[in-house]
């Protein structure tokens, strides 16, 4: 960015990088020529003392990539590279609460390649360039070119263009793919390199009737490269290549030979934007085909069933005046398919047949790329966005949808399979947070995501129960749980008029954009989607026990403080209960992968964790039990009971215990027996390692405590009545 203030007699560089910022637009206050607006490929920024300083473009969600791919990570990673600012590889889940530049990092990709994460190692990753392929490593930071020798243009490397295909073989993770106006093949992770086709461009083009009055005017140019391929998942022989002068090739013996099997409606100058090799059968594949540079506006997405033989264009129901850029078939379930054009993306329930929006809450914006990530390593279904303007979108478990491509959209009221869930903590950075001003992206719910329907509204109330193998009870949910109205997360404002009032009322002593909305189980028709912390039942009678969560604490999203231990990791049932009829549906939980404590560790945790709850409900039953026959009783026989299970204070039943708090003092009653216990448990939580010889020690002494006051109360206990025979 240039400043004159002579009249345009000398300038002076007063903003910009080495490499340059690409600056499109320049707006100056016409009264305050202190306030100038300047817009770049990276974002907007503003400066108010002429140009001296500037604000920063990274409080906007602006990033601009190409295309979007994965890593195999946990959690994994996002990789693209982006317009002007930089590759960009970002985490999809962080253990601080929220994604922030902790998680983030450039790879050393052109700001048009593809990021192609190592399948066997996720700390490298290669990335596509004019020049050839980079490999980066995040462990040295050091990135090498280790691509075909490109400085042999011509017949031996080809032709190629700004985004340039760069891939995994989804059958040998040893393979890789790059692409000019021919394929390369490298079985050795880049460090040789084979040609495996010939020129698959068109070999003439034609002046497009969109050119116009231009039409005489336009010279020749090189020939088309390869935009899209795509290796089969069925078939190592078997790869899709699609360029950007309209050309569809595929060869099934592995490259020995190819057929051109374009669509004849498919016009030169298209530009082949991706192409989606089919996921259960080696002879199906799906074509975006970007007309933009013809000047048709219209998306055009294709389908083929028998090695490209036959097309079926698809694109009914979605919306025009947006190109096609991206196609991606559900590894899961058949013909259940995602798209992307310039402004949204899309899902197909029968195989292209028609198409409905998948937009949601994502702002209008060039979609240039897709992915379904779906494996082993993430224990995920999530479907991955990269737009052109507006960064990374996620949306988080395509089991809902999986589940309606199953049954054809069937009605009715039931529970969606769950997706595997992981035990993982949702924030572990210590106070003090990061403030609501600093940008920073949302992280996936923590816990078993729920996703169930219900046929009509529920008469009643509806109860969500989590069972574990034994058929013991380990979680209940209902409709009618209490929860604070209003909502302090939803409508702040007249919740903090209900703190004026009662400043001891729940969330008054902090600002109200720390609350997460509450969570409560929906009652109308519809599909609904709840969250199982995978913790035990909160012990007395207020569910919404503990405190705003300082630990993890998250702007608009902070969760309250952890009353009770973690389930253990295994199988468990999902029953939803509605007008007395019962749905279920299995569910696993699984340990966070990274976690590498011994069995034996895990066993012992697991165990500890799960007596001392138990022993913390079965001292509160009592003493519950306890107060409700205490004015049945006088004299010595109630001083006993009374001197177990005390009045509790006006505010009781609240939280038993929270982490770390310690045992109270004697003499010990129920009430205190139970802290006691829960706090042995709640200080081993925080990791998944064996506890200490402390904790040990903790829980040791709370398990006398409660067996000595259960023993108490069960010889002051009445016994129970019997009916007299007659």
């Amino acid at each position: 960015m240039w400043r004159t203030e002579d009249g345009g007699t000398s300038w002076s560089a007063v903003r910009g990088s080495p490499g340059g910022d690409d600056y499109q637009r320049i707006w100056i206050h016409p009264t305050d020529p202190n306030l100038i607006l300047a817009v770049s490929d990276q974002g907007a920024v503003v400066s108010s003392n002429r140009g001296e300083s500037w604000s920063n473009w990274y409080t906007q969600p602006t990033a601009a990539v190409y295309h979007v791919t994965t890593d195999n990570a946990f959690p994994y990673r996002v990789c693209s590279g982006q317009q002007d600012s930089g590759s960009i590889c970002v985490a999809s889940r962080s253990d601080d609460g929220e994604i922030t530049f902790h998680d983030w990092h450039p790879a050393n990709i052109q700001e048009y390649g593809i990021a192609a994460p190592d399948p066997r190692d996720p700390e490298v990753v290669f990335g596509s360039a004019r020049r050839g392929v980079s490999r980066y490593d995040r462990r040295t930071g050091q990135t090498a070119q280790v691509g075909p020798d490109s400085a042999a243009r011509g017949e031996k490397f080809g032709r190629n263009v700004r985004t340039m295909p760069l891939i995994w073989s989804p059958v040998n993770p040893n393979v890789l793919y790059y692409t000019s106006n021919v394929v390369w093949k490298s079985v050795d992770r880049a460090h040789t390199w084979t040609r495996i086709s010939p020129d698959l461009a068109r070999q003439t083009w034609t002046v497009p009737a969109s050119a116009g009055r231009y039409a005489s005017s336009v010279t020749p140019a090189p020939r088309g490269a390869i935009t899209a391929l795509s290796p089969s998942p069925k078939s190592g022989a078997v790869l899709w290549a699609g360029t950007d002068d309209g050309n569809i090739q595929v060869t099934t013996d592995g490259g020995a030979t190819w057929k051109n099997v374009t669509p004849a409606a498919i016009k030169p100058w298209t530009r082949i934007f991706n192409i989606e090799a089919g996921h259960f059968d080696a002879r199906t594949a799906y074509a975006a085909a970007n007309t933009l540079r013809i000047d048709d506006m219209h998306p055009h997405f294709w389908r083929t069933h028998d090695d490209g033989r036959t097309w079926t264009e698809i694109n009914h129901g979605i919306a025009d005046n947006a190109v096609a850029n991206s196609i991606r078939e559900d590894p899961r379930v058949p013909g259940l398919l995602y798209a992307a054009t310039d402004a949204q993306v899309w899902v197909s329930l029968d195989d292209g047949a028609n198409w409905q929006s998948l937009r949601l809450n994502m702002p209008a914006i060039s979609v240039r790329d897709i992915q379904v990530k779906d494996d082993s390593t993430c224990v995920c279904a999530d479907l991955v966005a990269g737009t052109h303007g507006r960064g990374f979108w996620i949306l988080d478990g395509l089991t809902p949808i999986r589940q309606l491509a199953r049954s054809r959209g069937r009605a009715g009221t039931y529970v969606v399979t769950p997706q595997t869930a992981v035990r993982v903590r949702f924030g572990t950075n210590e106070p003090t947070p990061w403030p609501p001003e600093l940008p920073a992206a949302q992280n996936p719910a923590a816990g078993a995501i729920i996703d169930y329907a219900l046929a009509a509204n529920a008469a009643g109330s509806v109860k969500l129960e989590i069972v574990d193998a034994s058929g013991r009870l380990i979680r209940s949910y209902s409709s009618d749980d209490p929860v604070l109205d209003p909502d302090p997360a939803l409508d702040p404002a007249s919740y903090d008029r209900v703190c004026q009032k009662n400043p001891g009322a729940a969330d008054c002593g902090l600002p109200l954009y720390w609350p997460a909305p509450q969570q409560r189980l929906a009652t109308h028709a519809g599909l609904h989607r709840f969250r199982w912390d995978t913790r035990y039942q909160p012990i007395g009678d207020n569910p919404r026990t503990g405190e705003v969560e300082a630990t993890g604490a998250v702007p608009h999203r902070s969760e309250r403080t952890p009353v009770t231990p973690w389930a253990a990791p295994g199988r468990y049932t999902v029953r939803l209960t509605v007008e007395g009829k019962s749905y279920t549906q299995p569910l696993t939980l699984r340990l966070d992968p990274r976690v590498k404590t011994p069995p034996a560790g895990l066993r012992q945790l697991a165990a500890l964790s799960r007596e001392m709850y138990d022993l913390a409900a079965a001292s509160h039953a009592a003493y519950l039990q306890a107060r409700a026959r205490v004015d049945s009783l006088s004299g010595a026989a109630r001083a006993q009971v009374e001197s177990l299970a005390p009045a509790a204070p006006a505010r009781a039943p609240r939280a038993l215990a929270r982490p770390g708090q310690p045992a109270p003092a004697t003499p010990p009653t129920l009430e205190s027996a139970s802290r006691a216990a829960l706090a042995a448990a709640m200080a081993m939580q925080d990791a998944d390692v064996a506890p200490t010889a402390a904790q040990v020690a903790a829980c040791t002494r709370a398990r006398a405590q409660v067996n000595a006051v259960l023993a108490r109360w069960r010889r002051l206990e009445p016994p129970p009545r019997r009916s007299r025979r007659r």
